[in-house]
């Protein structure tokens, strides 16, 4: 399949209504089926059954789904349209949490795309957004709350990172998350297109696209607008040295990261072109520096071959074939929390466009699919709520909670 067919499927599927979607979903559970029946029996895994509980549904399209560790059972749903629910006491709050529609360009795989809570947000009340502003180029910013925690004050809007991508929608990332260590990981797509054709990946001190970041948002006078510092650990850190935010680079379009709560391990989702889907794995406490391959691999396989010699490298730790549906990896969490005994120590993932829910050994991962259950679900992402339970939204607004039998 073309880049220019894989993204206007993948476009076509963000920007599909309820509606039209509904008879969509029927056709594709039945092929599923089929799918499903005809994988090789080691795909398939018996040992562990997902459990999916719908708690709420007729929401915009949803990006991301997230706690504030404030010590509340709140999941925050973020919708890819610019604005904040909250999930309280089994349902719904009627308002906005957020409302940055003004600002967020929304269309295919722009949006408002990644959401993080100061890890002091109690007491701090800030929080972090990445969108796509009117025009395309990705938009950092922090906010802060009222003192009740209860809605965001619009007069608080600060930006702090500001990187260029209007050339091409798609390619954005919108992942951040904070790590053991206090910084905030922020990770950006290739800026979009056939094979990156701007080599922006390769190239940690061209622009910052393609890369994993990493910046103190306690700290001040770096970047365009002077409101973070960098890590003195970062790899290009020193001499105001140009994408001194750089913490890894290689990437195509990093859809989730997360952090192991209890190892501190690092997993980074990568997109891939139209062969392999990818997961890379850090340990915990890693410095960072590392080239994840891309434009020149595609998982552990020659991309481009003009320059497949290239030294330096990381290979992913697991990757998965584009076939039978396969289109996106939508990244996830190893499972921390207690309800599904089961699933403790598994990263659980999934793909957008089969629905497939996969899991693997977060300490010894293996290659393939690991199949756990097909769904006709096009989902989004993965969060965890305060107690370390598993949750996934979709692009047609709906939340589930993730258990295991």
């Amino acid at each position: 399949m073309t880049e220019r067919r894989r993204h206007d499927r993948v476009e076509a599927m963000y920007d599909r209504s309820r509606h039209s979607r509904s008879a969509v979903s029927i056709v594709v559970l039945l092929v599923l089926t089929v799918l499903a029946l005809a994988l090789p029996t080691s795909a398939l895994a018996t040992d562990i059954t997902i459990l999916l509980g719908k708690r709420a549904e007729g929401l915009s399209a949803l990006t991301q789904v997230t706690n504030a560790g404030d010590g509340t059972d709140r999941l925050f749903l973020v919708e890819k349209r610019g604005t904040i629910r909250v999930f309280e006491n089994g349902a719904v709050k009627p308002g906005y949490f957020m409302d940055i529609r003004s600002k967020v360009e929304d269309g295919g795989e722009r949006g408002l795309l990644g959401l993080a809570f100061h890890p002091d947000f109690e007491t701090n009340h800030r929080l972090f957004v990445f969108y796509t502003r009117n025009g395309g180029d990705i938009v950092v910013s922090r906010y802060t709350t009222n003192v009740a925690g209860t809605d965001v004050i619009e007069s608080t809007h600060s930006p702090l990172m500001l990187i260029e991508h209007s050339a091409r929608s798609n390619h954005n990332g919108g992942s951040m998350a904070f790590g053991p260590d206090g910084y905030l990981y922020i990770g950006v797509g290739d800026g979009g297109g056939s094979g990156d054709p701007g080599n922006d990946a390769q190239q940690p001190s061209k622009n910052g696209l393609g890369k994993i970041h990493r910046i103190d948002v306690n700290g001040t006078g770096r970047g365009p607008f002077n409101r973070y510092s960098i890590p003195p650990t970062n790899p290009l850190a020193g001499g105001r040295k140009a994408n001194d935010t750089v913490w890894a680079w290689g990437l195509r379009n990093p859809w989730r990261i997360s952090f192991d709560r209890a190892t501190g391990v690092f997993f980074i989702t990568d997109v891939g072109q139209n062969r392999y889907e990818e997961i890379n794995r850090e340990p915990a406490g890693f410095g960072g520096g590392r080239n994840y391959g891309w434009r020149v691999y595609e998982g552990r396989h020659c991309y481009n071959a003009s320059s497949c010699s290239l030294k330096g490298d990381t290979f992913p730790i697991a990757e998965y074939r584009l076939r039978n549906g396969n289109c996106a990896i939508t990244g996830g969490y190893v499972y921390r929390g207690t309800d599904s005994p089961v699933l403790v120590g598994k990263y659980v993932f999934a793909d957008f466009c089969s629905g497939r829910i996969l899991t693997m050994a977060a300490n010894t991962p293996k290659d393939g699919e690991h199949t756990q259950r097909d769904t006709s679900l096009n989902i989004t992402s993965f969060g965890e709520s305060e107690d370390g339970e598993l949750y996934l939204v979709t692009i047609d607004g709906r939340l589930y909670k993730v258990g295991a039998s």
